[in-house]
Order: C-alpha cells, then sequence, then structure tokens
C-alpha cells in the first residue's frame, strides 16, 4: 500500500494539470517565504516593537474570521481560478509597492501592516478556492496525496525561501526579498488561468446566499470528528504558530543572533515541514488519522515550551526541524480528514472553516503573544504557550479519540 501511494505521488508529479500547478506554487511560495524573512526584520530595523511585529500577524491573518465563509462560497459556486488570478493580482501589488517605498526610503512600519492587511483580505478570499483546487484534479482516493504533495511543495518553499533571502539580504538587502515576492506572482497566475479546470456552472447562481454560506458550519457541528480536527488545528495555530511569528524576536533579543541565523532558522522549520510532508506520503490514505493528528499537535506544544527553555542558538535548527514536522503532519493530515468528509458541493466551504482555524488561530495568537513577549519576554512567554498547548491537545483528543472512526 505505501508503494501504491508512493507510485501515485509521482504520476500525479508528472500529470500537465497537476504537475505544472505544483511548480508554479513553489514558485510563488518561494517569493512569499523570502518576503516571510525580510518583513519582520525589516520591522525590527525601523525601531517596530514586538507588539508591532504581533500586529503585523494580526493584520495577515485576522481577516480570515470576517472573509473566509465569503471565500468558500465563492470557491463553491464560481469559476476558482478567476477567483485565484483576481485576488492574487491584487495581492501582488503590495510587495510591489514596498520595493518602491525601500528604494526611494519612504517605508514606514504602518505602511508595512497596511500591506500586511490587503494580503490577509485577499488570502481569505482566495484561500478556500486555492486550497480546494487540488480534490478538483484528482481523483477521490487520491485527495490525501494530492493534499500531501500540495504541503510537501509548500515545505520545500520554506527551505529554498529563506536561503534565497539569507543571500539577498546580505547582498542587496531587504528591497531584493520583495522584488522576488512579486516576480513570483506572474508564473502562478499564467498558470492559473492557462492550466486550473474552468467551472462549468460558474456564475450560474447570483449573490451570496446566508443559508448557503453556514450550511458547512452545520455539518461540521453534526460531525465530531471534524469538529475535534478544527479544534486541534486552532489550538496549534493559537498557542504554537507563536513560534515562528516571534522567531525574529527569539533570534535576535534571546539568542543574539543576525538576519542569517534567523534564515536557517526560518530553513530549519522548512526542512521539518518537507520531512513531515514526505513522510504522510508514505502512510495509506485510508488511515484513521486522528491518533496522529492529535500525537503530533501534542509534540509541537512540547517542542515549543523547549525552544523557549534553550539557551544556544545552534539547538534553535533542531527544534524547529520537529516543529516543521509536527505542524505539517498536524495540518496536513487535518485538511486530508476534512476534504475527504466534505462533500464536492460543500468542500469550498468546509476548507474554509479549515482555513479560519488555521489562519484565525494565528492571528488570535500573534497578537495576544505578542502583547504578553511585551510584558514577559520572549521565553516566558512562548513557555506558557507550549504548556497550555500541550494541556488544551490532551482535553481535546481524549474525547475525540473516543469517538467512532470517521467514514472516508
Amino acid at each position: 500500500m505505501q508503494n501504491h501511494t508512493f507510485k501515485t505521488s509521482v504520476e500525479l508529479l508528472l500529470t500537465r494539470r497537476f504537475g505544472a500547478f505544483w511548480f508554479a506554487s513553489l514558485l510563488s511560495n518561494i517569493g512569499t517565504w523570502a518576503q516571510q524573512v525580510a518583513q519582520p526584520w525589516l520591522l525590527l530595523s525601523l525601531g517596530a516593537s514586538s507588539f508591532l511585529i504581533g500586529l503585523d500577524a494580526f493584520a495577515m491573518s485576522a481577516p480570515v474570521f470576517a472573509l473566509t465563509l465569503v471565500g468558500g462560497v465563492l470557491a463553491d459556486r464560481a469559476d476558482r481560478r478567476r477567483v485565484i488570478t483576481v485576488f492574487q493580482s491584487i495581492q501582488m501589488l503590495c510587495p510591489t509597492l514596498l520595493v518602491a517605498l525601500l528604494l526611494t526610503g519612504a517605508v514606514q512600519p504602518w505602511i508595512v501592516i497596511a500591506c500586511s492587511l490587503v494580503v490577509g483580505i485577499t488570502d481569505a478570499l482566495s484561500m478556500p478556492s486555492f486550497q480546494s483546487i487540488v480534490p478538483s484534479m484528482v481523483k477521490h482516493d487520491q485527495i490525501a496525496t494530492g493534499l500531501a504533495l500540495n504541503s510537501t511543495q509548500f515545505n520545500l518553499s520554506r527551505i529554498l525561501g529563506p536561503a534565497l533571502a539569507g543571500v539577498l539580504m546580505a547582498s542587496v538587502g531587504a528591497v531584493g526579498c520583495f522584488a522576488v515576492s512579486a516576480a513570483s506572482y506572474v508564473p502562478f497566475i499564467v498558470i492559473a488561468l492557462w492550466i486550473l479546470p474552468r467551472r462549468a456552472d460558474a456564475g450560474a447562481a447570483h449573490g451570496i446566499d446566508q443559508g448557503h454560506m453556514f450550511a458547512g458550519l452545520g455539518v461540521v457541528a453534526r460531525e465530531p470528528h471534524l469538529r475535534g480536527a478544527l479544534l486541534t488545528v486552532f489550538t496549534t495555530s493559537l498557542l504554537c504558530g507563536p513560534l515562528i511569528i516571534f522567531c525574529p524576536v527569539l533570534v535576535k533579543e534571546a539568542l543574539h543572533g543576525d538576519v542569517s541565523h534567523f534564515s536557517v532558522a526560518v530553513g530549519s522549520f522548512g526542512v521539518g515541514g518537507l520531512l513531515g510532508a514526505i513522510g504522510l506520503l508514505f502512510i495509506d490514505a485510508a488511515r484513521d488519522r486522528r491518533e496522529l493528528i492529535s500525537w503530533s499537535a501534542a509534540g509541537f506544544g512540547v517542542i515549543v515550551a523547549l525552544a523557549a527553555l534553550n539557551p544556544w542558538f545552534w539547538a534553535l535548527p533542531a527544534l524547529l526541524v520537529l516543529a516543521g514536522m509536527a505542524m505539517s503532519v498536524t495540518n496536513t493530515s487535518a485538511n486530508s480528514l476534512l476534504q475527504a468528509s466534505a462533500s464536492s458541493q460543500l468542500r469550498g466551504q468546509t476548507v474554509s472553516l479549515y482555513m479560519q482555524a488555521l489562519r484565525g488561530g494565528t492571528s488570535a495568537g500573534g497578537l495576544l503573544t505578542g502583547a504578553s513577549v511585551s510584558l514577559l519576554g520572549v521565553r516566558h512567554a512562548l513557555l506558557i504557550n507550549g504548556g497550555l498547548a500541550v494541556m488544551a491537545i490532551i482535553i481535546v483528543s481524549r474525547r475525540w479519540l473516543r469517538e467512532s472512526r470517521p467514514v472516508q
């Protein structure tokens, strides 16, 4: 069965649609991660506080609460490739603007945060379409493999993007990272217009039906195993995600590193994420993944606490490799469980609920942890987060794992 799963992965990568989509997504995410390395370091260099760094993360993720259900309806009722290309084109303007401001010396922290808000809004409206594209390109029994492959390219970009950022920051500065980010949107938009499947019935229904918008909520409310997946993703995003958000503060203030150390740290997290995603390719797609999700989520909390206690920089990359593995296994497995259980008519809304748990938890966690970092310091704040995460996951998983095996 494992050999069959691996063979399916290779076959999917060699198909015209999925292969082109995978490669274009990789290029786009490399640019995004190059910017993700440069942006918090830029804010620190502009004199921004830990709270403003948390506010920047909040601005990028907070729109999920208000708009991701609308994005789910768009994914279910509109032409997904058009939704993606329109909002990705708007998003591309943000790094382009920051390049111009960096070249003229006019950049300010509030402008960076405002751009993050625009990115957050466009992400909230387009990510359900993006996430539900993979199941539309593969057979039902290939969904878990397709999502694991998609997670593989995302985590590979987490290695290549920070590595590229380290070279660019050392040579031309942050402006190079934002320029690469802006350019990386182009191949993805071209591929989306050319290769992604069209929605034959797009535009058949006009407007947004409020009852349709909340139909996905009702489905999840009636399915305990779906609730458990969403609660687990939300908990790890809220309490463990801040480890990555405040990694520049941890590196610079607690471990006295520079931007090259930060690049290594973020790249290490990507290595772990890639290893976790590759490992999932060798797991039977029909396996009940609830126990795997719960154990990896609890492990993530332990790793956050260890990172807070760690006094040596070169131990941090090793911990971040483990953190990346834990997050990749938790989130990708939960996403696979949700999408395999959802009907095709509600898949976009199911994904939007997943995005709410993931990005909504990240936004709230960034803001709350930013305040606690300002009050207690980065080490104490992350230590508290890690301990709370382990306790919360134990509470959630005890009931979740007692439920009957979900039908996949």
